[in-house]
């Protein structure tokens, strides 16, 4: 549906499952709609009583673009999206790009958040004693020197990369992503989930790169809200062979968050957590009472 905000701007937002469920918000990453939806997901939040609720950030899809906004921008739009919905309470999960937003939600949103999970999140930039882009695939070092060289060099990268994904098909994801994978995550990209994930950029990316443009901006400058805000409970989950947002991100955030219930495993990929733990992960979540 689209949702018309206060301000002016609309959202896409994206609703599958059970109406009455509790709503669980997915921040989805970068770059990345907030749908379609992908099967496997809806049934497993389904079979916790759970509504799968997500929406686009400005700039992907038909969600009007907010130029410079922050990390922390997207507490309102989550807070105009359970209003849109009659929901007092949710639980939130941010995978990858969208890992920071579910961090904002938590600590901006604690009377509206019962939980928070994030899959493969990035810390914030600059992080003491985190060498930040040690670690990621050559692409992701490119792209993120560009957003901190500045917005003529990000746009250059943007480019170049967008029509990429813009019109990707399934059997070409892998290879699309280049060394931004490695052999454990190249094998999770076949049948309904490739499908998916070419889906999802093509829905992000149907009118322009604002979106990713703006997310790689909002990354690399303050987030507007500091962790030590945050109260709810928060589960780390993070793959060793993640060369997308490495190892040593999750184990920053665990390091910085002590409150949170670190996840960290060697075995998983950045994609392999998202497509395999997510029935372990909702039903942490769902044992939290509050």
């Amino acid at each position: 549906m689209e949702l018309s905000l206060p301000d002016g701007r609309s959202l896409d937002v994206f609703l599958d499952g059970p109406p009455t469920g509790t709503p669980l918000v997915y921040h989805m990453g970068t770059p990345s709609a907030g749908g379609p939806t992908f099967p496997p997901v809806v049934d497993a939040l389904a079979e916790r009583g759970l509504r799968y609720v997500s929406f686009s950030r400005p700039g992907y899809g038909s969600s009007t673009r907010r130029p410079d906004r922050s990390v922390a921008d997207v507490v309102d739009d989550t807070a105009a999206v359970l209003d849109a919905i009659e929901a007092e309470r949710c639980h939130v999960i941010g995978w990858s790009g969208g890992g920071p937003h579910a961090l904002a939600c938590a600590a901006r949103l604690p009377e509206r958040v019962i939980s928070v999970a994030t899959i493969g999140s990035i810390a914030p930039y600059p992080a003491e004693g985190l060498d930040w882009t040690a670690g990621m695939g050559a692409e992701n070092i490119e792209e993120f020197a560009a957003a901190l060289a500045g917005p003529d060099e990000l746009i250059a990268f943007k480019e170049r990369a967008a029509p990429v994904f813009r019109a990707v098909t399934p059997d070409q994801v892998a290879d699309a992503f280049g060394d931004l994978i490695d052999d454990v995550d190249r094998g999770s990209l076949t049948g309904a989930f490739s499908v998916w994930m070419a889906d999802v950029m093509h829905e992000a990316l149907r009118i322009g790169y604002w979106g990713w443009f703006d997310d790689d901006m909002a990354f690399t400058k303050p987030w507007g809200f500091s962790l030590d805000e945050i109260r709810v409970p928060v589960f780390l989950w993070q793959g060793g062979h993640d060369r997308m947002v490495p190892f040593a991100h999750g184990e920053w955030l665990a390091a910085h968050l002590p409150q949170a219930r670190a996840r960290l495993f060697p075995e998983h990929g950045h994609l392999t957590l998202a497509v395999d733990s997510i029935p372990r992960i909702v039903d942490e979540m769902v044992s939290v009472d509050r």
